[in-house]
């Protein structure tokens, strides 16, 4: 059967699994109808689909699980039905775990049955519960089932039971895929999913993680998300694939301590060396462990049958990703989008110089932010947004990249002349580092804009210096954001800078502000100014203006020009994002020496 000739209904379209799915058959041709419940999540993943290459958008269509019809609409050409519907949710009563995914398997077979042209029913199980004995349940299996393993895991069991008695009753040609842990796409490492084992990383990442759960042979594999995808678009071509069910995982995954060890290696962190056999977490109180008790059913030493899904993907071409790999890039992905919690996309880590470095906004755009102390690019953000072709990375040493001061040089030298950075926002600390990048490389960077440039004002307080480390260590975000901006009410925008001091930041932000008071390094900063012969735009709030020597400095120079944003302070782009976004978007066109606010007209410093 030719790809032209097959139409493939996919249920759970929008989940993890499923638009990778939609995705992979469309990218073998295949045309592609989706099931869902409502036309707003179907949106959204004809934009995902789109973002991610697939313009051809598939066919929309309404599944009602408690209706006999299931899904209304012509249908009677599809050719392949695969369920990826259900719900992957811990702390579910046994009733609504058994009605997501014990019900809907039922209706799903049934459906599948009435449908004249179908050669195959695939059905996502899991590597913990696939392969049971299709034999109809007793009450007392059901309960016993239920109370040892959870509601999640135990309707997974009865549903992988269900799902292979109802298919032969119903003579429905039926193959199963029981993927282990399944982790980000193996190129990009994009996934968006946080349960599970990237709910573990989460805790690395953070430094929340004391101890290793298990022992030294507990094993959680993983499987890309695109490498099930593509194993799964084969199942209705083989003849083979009918009545046979799959373990999709990668034999060689680390046991967990060793997966977690590479994983805070690659996040350089230290990996915890302790461990708590699955026995004593059982016991332990949920608030001191802070795992769900369904999840520890899952820290197991066995091994799983793989034999078959490996000799159907050599027979298919098909090659399973490095694990490593693909564990690295979804570390990546992972903290990049800090579990969840910032905004999807335009989010990544680069290497610059050989320095592992965040970068928010759009890839290679030439404008590029290099943020102040003590926060981050994401402090930034809504500036980068505004802007358009501009993006923002953290400096070395601060916010989510590594390094630190020593790595300035190869890394402004990497970015500006191997990453098309030609103008550069440098904010506070940043407007040292954009200075010094524009020194040593005049020809690469066009124009400077420096917002906040603490080497042009005055200087920092004795006392503020000496407190520094002891106070970033500690400070809330609701004290961080009184202290930049005086309102609390920016704390929300200062969470993540916050968890950025407390993984480690602060040490090279205290460093920094001390090296800030520097008179050598301040002088050095304006005498390079001085030299640049680009176009140099500084852009100060009235509350934090230019320092007497500072104005007079810029007098000097017949192509700088000065925006003055009225009631801002040091930390303009939290107070005053969308001023700072014109602003820097009309520095980039010459203008005259007179100082000009973010609207245009002509304003004065107010000292």
């Amino acid at each position: 059967m030719s790809a032209g000739d097959r139409h493939a209904l996919v249920l759970g379209a929008t989940g993890f699994v499923g638009r990778h799915l939609v995705l992979a058959l469309g990218q073998a041709g295949v045309r592609v109808s989706t099931a869902g419940r409502s036309h707003e999540s179907y949106r959204r993943l004809a934009r995902w689909l789109a973002e991610h290459g697939h313009d051809e958008a598939p066919a929309d269509l309404r599944v009602d699980f408690t209706t006999p019809s299931l899904i209304e609409g012509e249908l009677d050409d599809v050719t392949e039905v695969y369920n990826c519907a259900g719900a992957y949710r811990f702390g579910m009563s046994a009733d609504e775990a058994r009605r997501a995914n014990v019900g809907s398997v039922r209706a799903v077979v049934a459906f599948a049955a009435r449908l004249p042209r179908l050669r195959r029913l695939v059905h996502v199980s899991g590597y913990r519960v696939g392969g049971q004995d299709p034999r109809p349940w007793s009450e007392e299996q059901r309960r016993e089932t239920y109370r040892a393993l959870g509601a999640y895991e135990a309707s997974k069991v009865e549903a992988d039971a269900v799902f292979q008695s109802e298919a032969e009753r119903l003579g429905v040609p039926w193959s199963v895929v029981n993927p282990a842990s399944v982790i980000g796409d193996s190129v990009t490492g994009e996934s968006g999913q946080y349960l599970g084992l990237a709910s573990t990383l989460r805790d690395l990442w953070r430094g929340g993680l004391a101890a290793v759960p298990g022992n030294a042979r507990t094993f959680v594999p993983v499987v890309a998300v695109d490498y099930l995808a593509r194993f799964m678009t084969l199942l209705p071509v083989d003849e083979t694939a009918e009545r046979a069910s799959y373990w999709l995982l990668d034999d060689d995954t680390p046991a967990l301590p060793g997966l977690l060890a590479l994983v805070a290696e690659h996040y350089r962190v230290k990996a915890p060396r302790a461990r708590v056999p699955v026995a004593v977490l059982k016991r332990l109180p949920r608030r001191l462990t802070k795992a769900d008790p369904e999840t520890l059913t899952f820290l197991s030493s066995d091994r799983y049958p793989t034999g078959s899904a490996r000799a159907f993907a050599a027979r298919h071409g098909l090659t399973m990703p490095d694990t490593a790999t693909t564990i690295r890039r979804w570390a990546d992905r992972l903290a990049a989008s800090r579990f969840g919690d910032a905004p999807a996309g335009g989010r990544r880590f680069t290497g610059p110089g050989g320095v592992r470095t965040f970068e928010l906004g759009q890839p290679d755009a030439p404008t590029v932010v290099l943020p102040g102390l003590p926060v981050n690019a994401d402090t930034w953000a809504p500036v980068v947004a505004a802007l358009g072709q501009a993006r923002a990375a953290d400096l070395p040493g601060l916010g989510m990249s590594a390094g630190g001061r020593d790595d300035w040089p190869s890394w402004l030298t990497a970015l500006v002349t191997e990453t098309g950075a030609r103008h550069l926002v440098g904010h506070s600390i940043g407007a040292a580092a954009a200075v010094e990048a524009a020194a040593a490389h005049p020809d690469a960077v066009d124009r400077l804009t420096l917002v906040a440039p603490f080497f042009l004002q005055a200087r920092p307080a004795r006392a503020a210096r000496l407190l520094a480390r002891r106070y970033l260590d500690r400070v809330s975000p609701r004290a961080l954001a009184e202290r930049l901006t005086g309102d609390p009410a920016h704390a929300a925008a200062l969470h993540s800078s916050v968890e950025d001091l407390r993984r480690g930041a602060a040490a090279t932000a205290a460093r920094l502000l001390a090296a800030t008071a520097s008179p050598r390094w301040r002088a050095d900063l304006r005498a390079e100014l001085t030299r640049y012969p680009g176009h140099v735009h500084v852009v100060v709030g009235s509350r934090d203006p230019l320092s007497t020597e500072g104005r007079a400095l810029l007098d000097t120079l017949a192509r700088a020009t000065v925006t003055v944003i009225a009631g801002a302070g040091h930390h303009p782009q939290l107070t005053h994002p969308e001023e700072v976004a014109r602003a820097v978007a009309l520095g980039t066109r010459p203008r005259g020496r007179e100082p000009f606010s973010p609207s245009g007209r002509s304003a004065r410093s107010r000292g």
